[in-house]
């Protein structure tokens, strides 16, 4: 029995994200499809002065008509310090600071120009320090089937992957059918997060910032218990 999920890459998610990959034996980062503007892909929040604080990550020329692989990082690159003060600004006192700064600079100066690429490293890279055992993975890179269309394209990863689980965010629940997958022999189950809260300073608590947010304010075992807050429905 193997378990599957596909999510579009996003930069620092938040970690309802990181439980689905924790749910899973493989994720699949979905980077073939379409480019969406003011979506997730290239933005998140941060926690500043207490409140939500949108970031955005600069791209060169991108375009919904463009795919999620064939967008680059914008050659700009003062961005990055930018960014990195801002964290550090507004996380310095923040428990788990020294490590996690640390491995966001790491990840922010990775030298890629590939927005897919540049992604699977950051997401790779926080798996990694969480110890997640789950194989991640490019759909550009293995599956050749872009021509396919909606959950006809997740029912042929799934075959190609002999998966029989098939595993979506809550959200997914208007679009995707339990029937549509029951009669191609797939089991779908929709992750609904608990709900989830930490000490941030002493502010009131805002939740589903970025994985940064958590990360700086839980250690590896708390996070570990956070990331199974959660039922499959």
């Amino acid at each position: 029995m193997s378990r599957i999920a596909i999510m579009q890459p996003y930069i620092f998610p938040y970690i309802g994200y990181f439980q689905l990959i924790n749910a899973v034996d493989k994720f699949v980062l979905f980077d073939d499809v379409n480019f969406i503007k003011r979506g997730w892909i290239n933005r998140n929040n941060l926690l500043v002065n207490g409140k939500t604080y949108l970031f955005s990550i600069p791209l060169k020329e991108a375009s919904q008509n463009k795919l999620i692989n064939e967008i680059e990082l914008s050659p700009e690159i003062k961005w990055k310090n930018n960014f990195l003060k801002t964290v550090e600004q507004n996380y310095k006192k923040a428990p788990q600071f020294e490590v996690i700064y640390s491995m966001i600079m790491e990840i922010i100066n990775y030298e890629e120009v590939k927005l897919n690429l540049y992604l699977l490293n950051s997401i790779n890279r926080i798996a990694n320090y969480l110890s997640l055992k789950t194989e991640i993975v490019a759909s550009s890179s293995i599956y050749n089937n872009k021509h396919i269309k909606g959950a006809d394209r997740i029912v042929d990863v799934c075959g190609q992957e002999d998966a029989t689980i098939y595993i979506n965010p809550i959200g997914g629940m208007d679009i995707y059918s339990k029937y549509f997958f029951a009669q191609r022999n797939i089991k779908l189950q929709f992750l609904k997060s608990k709900s989830i809260t930490y000490p941030q300073f002493r502010n009131d608590f805002i939740p589903w910032l970025s994985i940064i947010d958590v990360l700086m304010f839980n250690d590896k075992q708390e996070i570990v218990n956070l990331l199974n807050q959660y039922e499959l429905i």
